[in-house]
């Protein structure tokens, strides 16, 4: 139902734009393009379902993790830097075509998350790989081919915000900054 994204730049963007030729030949491309930090899932903690007691546990968290931050920026330094794909993933049809994202602050705000919300199987903790998907279902052949020939400068950003995410409206449904 919810979850915690990391909002995504405008030169990202571009990129799924520019890609998207090649990405017809998979089953469904994404349009909206995110960056999940974390799920919420109410059989792991009973707030995951309520937002107001979602947001007023994170806010205390972020905030918390962006002054440790402060030595540098004060948000989430990210990085994409390439193009990857998960042949079989834990959910949904594959292969799964993706930016890979590098960053050691949103992996290590994962954490301190998993240990307030618990961990989803299988997606989270240690298996946790942040990437921004860009399609999904066909052949592995045709991921691995692209994967091999598509060559994608790095884009560099940093969130001072995270967004809690509603996928019943599939919108926004608060804005939590890391200051």
């Amino acid at each position: 139902m919810f979850s915690l994204n990391v909002p995504v730049p405008g030169g990202l963007k571009r990129v799924a734009a520019e890609l998207h030729p090649e990405l017809s030949r998979f089953e469904r491309i994404r349009e909206r393009h995110t960056l999940v930090a974390k799920r919420f899932d109410t059989a792991l903690d009973d707030d995951a379902d309520s937002l107001p007691r979602l947001r007023e546990r994170l806010r205390p968290l972020l905030r918390q993790h962006g002054a440790t931050q402060r030595r540098g920026s004060g948000g989430i330094d990210l990085r994409v830097t390439g193009l990857d794909y998960f042949e079989t993933p834990t959910r949904g049809a594959g292969p799964v075509v993706f930016l890979a994202v590098e960053s050691d602050d949103l992996q290590a705000l994962h954490r301190r998350l998993c240990e307030s919300f618990g961990t989803v199987s299988g997606i989270e903790g240690d298996d946790y790989v942040p990437h921004v998907t860009l399609a999904r279902g066909g052949r592995v052949d045709d991921a691995d081919n692209l994967v091999g020939r598509t060559s994608i400068d790095p884009i560099e950003w940093t969130a001072t915000e995270l967004h809690v995410w509603d996928s019943r409206y599939r919108e926004a449904a608060a804005r939590i900054p890391l200051r």
